[in-house]
C-alpha cells in the first residue's frame, strides 16, 4: 500500500476493524518514511455475470430497486428491503465464489422475499420464473398454502 502522502511503497498496519455489518476491514496504517498516518476500507469483490456475459460489481442497491417494485403497494418497508438485500448478498457471499451468475442472484432472492411478503414474492417469481399460465400460479399458491 502506498503512502498518500510521500508516495512510499510500504506501510504498517497499526490497527484493524471490521466495518460495515462485518463486510468490510478498516485499517490503520502508518507510513514508515513520513510518519503520517491513513485509513484504509477492504472490501471482498463480489462481481456479476450477466446474461449477456457483461460483468459488474454486485450492488445492494440494485437488488432492493428490483424487489421495491413486487413490494409496490405493500407493507414492506425501506429497512425490511435493505434487510432482505443484506441477506442475499451474505447467502452469494458464503459460496466462496469471486463472481455469480445474475440467474443465481434472483434465486437468492426468491426464499427471503417469500418470507417477507407472500404477495411481493408472487409478483417477483412471475416475472423472474417467465410464468406463462394459471397453473404456475396455481401451484405456487399450492406451495405457499403447504408451507
Amino acid at each position: 500500500m502506498h503512502c498518500p502522502f510521500c508516495r512510499h511503497a510500504d506501510s504498517r498496519v497499526i490497527d484493524s476493524r471490521t466495518s460495515d455489518d462485518g463486510s468490510a476491514i478498516r485499517r490503520r496504517r502508518q507510513c514508515p518514511e513520513c510518519q503520517k498516518r491513513f485509513t484504509t476500507l477492504e472490501t471482498a469483490s463480489l462481481m456479476v455475470t450477466k446474461r449477456s456475459g457483461v460483468t459488474e460489481a454486485f450492488s445492494r442497491d440494485k437488488i432492493v430497486s428490483g424487489v421495491r417494485k413486487a413490494c409496490q403497494g405493500r407493507p414492506v418497508t425501506d429497512a425490511d428491503l435493505a434487510l432482505l438485500a443484506q441477506q442475499v448478498e451474505e447467502t452469494l457471499r458464503s459460496s466462496g465464489a469471486a463472481s455469480i451468475e445474475a440467474q443465481d442472484i434472483g434465486l437468492a432472492i426468491l426464499e427471503p422475499l417469500r418470507q417477507l411478503d407472500h404477495v411481493a414474492f408472487m409478483r417477483f417469481a412471475s416475472v423472474y420464473q417467465a410464468w406463462d399460465s394459471l397453473d404456475d400460479f396455481e401451484k405456487a399458491i399450492g406451495e405457499l398454502r403447504d408451507n
